[in-house]
Order: C-alpha cells, then structure tokens, then sequence
C-alpha cells in the first residue's frame, strides 16, 4: 500500500538551537524525510541558527552526521543527500543579544510574503528574548508561525508568563505548541477508531467501560538530561503534556467536526472536568517514586541521585495517579495515569478495560469469561489490539480462550511509518493547529497538575524507591489494587 503525499506550499523554516541535540535526533531526519518522499517544494529552505559560529558548509557536515546516525541508509542516496544539503543554510544569532540578527534579516529577505516557520528548539527562558527580537526586527510576516517544545513552564503562573511573552508577538493562531505524542500514528488511529466507526462510540462510556490506563514507561534513566530533568521530574516533564493530551483524546465527546477549534474546544471542555483532589487524595490517589540502582537486562545501571550527584534530590522519575473526569459519560470510571524512567520495559499504550458481560451463561468447565479490551499501542511496535474471548477449537465442549484481534501498522500498512515531527512540521507549514494545544488547554492542564506540586513541596514525605528494571514502588501496585484491579504489563496486553 502506499502513502498518499501531499504537497505543501513553498516555506522558509529558521531552527532556533539548530545545533542541539532535537534538531539532530528528530528535525533534521524529520525535514529530510519529507524531503526525499517528495512533499517539499523545490524553493523550500532550512535556515538554522544558534550562537555557535559555523560556516554554511560546516552546518551541512553537521547534518550529514545527523542524517547518517538517524536516518537509513536506504533513503541516503548521494542524490537525496545532496538536494536536501542544498537546501541548508547556517546564521549564527544571540538568542538574547543583537548579535547576527541583521543577518538572519538578509537571509529572509528575498521572500517576505513567504510562509515563515520559526521553530524555538532551545529552553523556555529563551522562548521570550526570541519572539522580542523577531518582533524589533519585523521578521514577523502575516505567514508566519512559532513553534514552541515542551517544558512550557513549570507551573500554571510560569507558563502564562511564556505564553504572554510569546503573544506579543505571535497571534494565537500563529502559535503552535508541540507534543510530538499527538502526531503519532496510533494517537491518530484512536480518534478514527472512535469516530470514523459505529463500533466502539455506542461503548464509549460508564456503561461499558470499567477503567482505563495510560502508560508511558522507559528503560533508559535521564543520562544527559540529569541536570534539566531534576529542575522538572516526570509529572512536569510526561503528565502535564503528553499523558493528559492521550486521556483527553480517549475521554473527550465527538467534536462537531475536525477543524482544529473544535477538537481543541472538547480536549479542553475534558481537562476542565478532571475532578480536583483533596487533600487526603493527594495521599491516596498519587504515588511518586525515584528509581534506585539495578539492572536493565543484563546491564547494571547506577541509581537516579548516583546518576545526578545529589543525594537530597527529591525529584521524581515515576508517577502514578488514579484520576477521574466528572461528566455523564465518565461517572465514576477511573483513569489510571503511570510513567517513569528505568522500568521494566519501554512501552506506551493505552488499555481500554470493557466491564465483564452481565450474565455468563456457560458452565465453569469452559473457562473463565475476561472482560474486553482495547489496548492502542504508540510504541515500540504501533498497532491496535481488540482482546476477545472465543472458543478453542477442538472437540469435547466449549473451553474459552482470551485472543487478540490483532493489528500491527507495520504488517498492515508495508510502507514506512512517518515520525511524529514529520506530520506535525508539515501541519505546521499548512496552518493546520488540529494537532496542537491552545493556550486555554495548556492552563487547565497546569490547574489540575499545579495542586500536586505544590502538596509535594509542602510534604516531609520522598519519593518512592523503586529498583531499576521493575514496574515502579510497590505503592503503585497498590494505588490500582485497592480498587480490585490490576496493571496490565508485557504479555497481558
């Protein structure tokens, strides 16, 4: 089967932090992508600016290493490589001071009615002194667009200062704010499956639904990121974007169609109606942990303040919390959040738990009838998997078996999967925000995360210990099990 490409029309992207460590893993190999399946115009260009002074020619060697490390070799024909280098040129800028800005105002220059791309791949404290310098030096055209990376704050008030700076500047509909989470295939599958088939939306409610989880586990522990990462921790870093942006997609009503507002209009109505939780649910409801040391299949790796060099560190790299959405639709269905770093396997998915049928008419020597399930996989291995029971075949009576309904992208669909970034820098460059999140979305999210923060760092309590290559503290465990459920893990889904 293959792709369907559609072309956009021609742009300017300027990659601010060109030279760090995003634009090497994801942007570069993203653009390079689109690129080579033929959906960048000839006269597109990418403009990549950082303080380091680098030549043109120096920039494209750093791309071409990003491209080798990160890309196939499949797609690298010497013919590829050198229409994409060609499109590749280097303006070295203060962020925060004049420095090379007149620079970056001649190389726009030739097309100033031309789509503008300014995607900000460097920290929040630097997402303010950019915008105030596109803006002094008139680099803001009516085509323009910012895009913005997580962290966008570390509290609700922290976030609106940034969103305030960037306003200045930027209309809100020329803001857009990247969870690369949102442009995986199957977080996209998940709103064909609810609204592009009769199927499952009749089930899609308390009726039917017992529970749901949402878990976004790693192997690796922060490495490089230790020093960023203890300033943030995983409900700041994973919970506040990626994790609740999947529940409102799993959770919210059918909007009226998918224009951008009005996906963006239920996402937002579900982050409102998460329920607050008091004070004793704070306890009960939310469990923090910090891994210690272990093993991650036959390696050892050292312990989160072994890694960081600070043995008073409080920060968090697991969290689980057991939320609840007050609306018809969600009475009383509990979502039950997880994520951390050094766990048992990398995973991510999203377990849709159906209740057990009202009436099991069979006898007991068939088996047990377990409930239904939905499990929507991100990664590593992209599919959807529908759990049913069925009869084992044979003679000699019924005997059930729980089976998967199984389907995999990579089988069903033999071409190449694109990355999250390819899809979004492409909705990007059309003006299409269905993708992304508005300001409103990002300080509900914050209302519902901010009171957790703040109850940690008014708490004696530390996080959790969790021995590296588990499934986080045993309090997580229980934080599930008191309820009569379970976590599904590894084989199980």
């Amino acid at each position: 089967m293959t792709t369907r490409i559609i072309p956009v029309e021609s742009f300017d992207i300027v990659v601010f932090g060109a030279t760090g460590d995003l634009a090497q893993r994801k942007l570069i190999p993203a653009l390079f992508h689109r690129d080579e399946q033929g959906q960048l115009p000839n006269e597109a260009r990418i403009i990549g600016t950082s303080r380091r002074d680098m030549s043109h020619d120096e920039f494209r060697a750093f791309a071409t290493t990003a491209l080798e490390t990160y890309v196939e070799a499949t797609y690298r024909t010497p013919e590829m490589m050198q229409k994409f280098l060609n499109r590749l040129t280097y303006v070295a800028a203060e962020a925060s001071k004049e420095d090379g800005w007149p620079k970056l105002e001649e190389a726009l220059a030739p097309f100033p009615d031309r789509i503008r791309v300014f995607y900000l791949a460097v920290g929040p404290d630097l997402f303010g002194p950019i915008c105030e310098r596109l803006g002094n030096h008139k680099l803001v055209n009516a085509n323009s667009r910012a895009v913005v990376e997580k962290p966008l704050g570390k509290s609700g008030e922290s976030a609106q200062a940034l969103n305030d700076a960037i306003g200045k500047v930027f209309a809100e509909p020329m803001i857009y704010r990247i969870d690369h989470y949102l442009g995986k295939e199957t977080v996209q599958n998940l709103m064909a499956l609810r609204f592009a088939n009769a199927l499952f939306e009749p089930l899609w409610s308390a009726d039917h639904i017992d529970h749901v989880q949402i878990t976004v586990a790693e192997t690796l522990g922060v490495e490089s990121r230790a020093g960023y990462y203890d300033t943030s921790g995983a409900l700041r870093d994973m919970v506040q974007n990626h994790i609740l942006q999947l529940l409102c997609l799993v959770a919210m009503e059918p909007p009226s169609s998918i224009e951008a507002d009005a996906v963006r209009d239920e996402k937002l109505k579900v982050l409102k109606s998460l329920k607050p939780l008091s004070a004793v649910e704070l306890d009960s409801h939310v469990v923090r942990g910090q891994y210690r040391s272990g093993a991650t299949g036959d390696t050892a790796v050292k312990g989160y303040l072994e890694e960081l060099g600070n043995p008073d560190s409080k920060t968090e790299t697991f969290v689980a919390i057991k939320a609840e959405i007050a609306s018809w639709r969600w009475n009383h269905v509990p979502f039950y959040l997880r994520t951390g770093k050094r766990l048992a396997e990398r995973v991510s998915e999203i377990t849709v738990q159906f209740k057990p049928v009202p009436h099991n008419i069979f006898r007991k020597s068939a088996g047990p009838l377990p409930p239904n399930r939905l499990v929507i996989r991100l990664q590593p291995d992209e599919g959807v998997k529908l759990w049913l029971s069925v009869k084992e075949p044979g003679p000699g009576g019924l005997r059930f078996k729980h089976v998967p309904l199984d389907m995999s992208f990579a089988e069903a669909f033999s071409t190449r999967q694109p990355e999250a970034y390819e899809r979004l820098l492409m909705d990007v460059v059309r003006g299409n925000q269905t993708l992304f999140m508005r300001r409103d979305e990002v300080a509900a999210a914050w209302k519902f995360i901010d009171p957790i923060l703040d109850h940690w760092k008014e708490s004696t309590d530390t996080p959790k210990p969790y021995t590296s290559g588990t499934w986080g503290p045993t309090a997580s465990i229980a934080l599930i099990e008191r309820d009569g459920r379970t976590w599904f893990e590894g084989e199980e889904t």
